[in-house]
């Protein structure tokens, strides 16, 4: 059995009760760490918090293992009980789906235990969630790559008075260009994307386009940590976000589009005075 199990938000002790008899029940298990991460990070220390809850030991999955070498993890869940540990719900990202398909492929078991995901948990800001239009992802701008086809979606959405969430670059163990060149990989520093770093791009893209798909005046939202005790929540003009300080990662941005009366009262809590 490859039991696939969310962790939710915050820190180890977010995992449901049902996940938790889950993974001391397995032999082997496995925390994936490309798509998202825990509040507390991947230090040892946090790991060590992780597998003294669960008392069983952890391998991090990184983006290389969780793309090249998946079909390892499958394996041994062919043989014995695996669990694959997702931070928030287990089909908050495509490559878990990806996971799932190529399990039952190869004839494996596949339980899914789910959990909080940015996509619910950003309600805590009072924006209605049925009132969201397509979310998007903003990368890392580079000097040789620049993508912006997340304009359109963007521009649909405010089109359509549809609030939009973006989701932030996250970089773990990604490997140089100039190293894959060579043949030998080095891999960057670990880097995620700020709220004030996606808002610079954003204002970048605009200029480009000049498609008026947002303003410098438009209302956005920040957040940090969502679903930690110290998560922050801050709303105002997208220029004056860029002045906040939001602190440590991970961070969401959202671009506000019509809004009720009763989200407006709650953006009142967060609204930059």
């Amino acid at each position: 059995m490859l039991y696939i199990v969310g962790l939710g938000l915050g820190d180890e002790r977010d995992i449901t009760v049902r996940g938790l008899d889950a993974v001391r029940s397995c032999s082997k298990i496995y925390m994936e760490a490309y798509t998202s991460l825990l509040s507390l990070g991947l230090d040892p220390a946090a790991l060590a918090n992780l597998e003294k809850l669960y008392g069983k030991e952890i391998t991090v999955a990184d983006r290389e293992m969780v793309e090249e070498r998946v079909d390892q993890v499958l394996s041994e869940a062919a043989d014995t009980d695996v669990a694959f540990l997702v931070v928030g719900d287990p089909f908050g990202a495509t490559t878990h789906t990806d996971l799932v398909v190529r399990a039952k492929k190869m004839g494996v078991e596949v339980k899914v235990i789910h959990n909080a995901s940015v996509m619910n948990a950003i309600g805590v800001c009072g924006l209605q969630l049925y009132r969201y239009g397509e979310t998007i992802s903003i990368p890392f701008f580079t000097d040789e790559w620049r993508p912006d086809s997340f304009y359109e979606k963007i521009q649909n959405n405010r089109q359509l008075g549809l609030h939009t969430l973006c989701l932030l670059d996250i970089r773990v163990k990604e490997p140089t260009w100039e190293s894959l060149a060579r043949g030998k990989k080095v891999y960057e520093p670990p880097r995620f994307m700020t709220v004030n770093t996606a808002i610079s791009q954003l204002f970048e893209v605009e200029e480009a386009r000049g498609g008026y798909a947002y303003r410098r005046e438009t209302l956005c939202i920040g957040v940090a940590r969502l679903g930690s005790d110290d998560q922050k929540i801050v709303a105002g003009p997208m220029e004056k976000l860029l002045d906040v300080d939001f602190g440590p990662p991970l961070h969401c941005l959202i671009i506000v589009g019509e809004t009720h009366p009763l989200e407006e009262e709650m953006l009142e809590f967060y609204m930059i005075k």
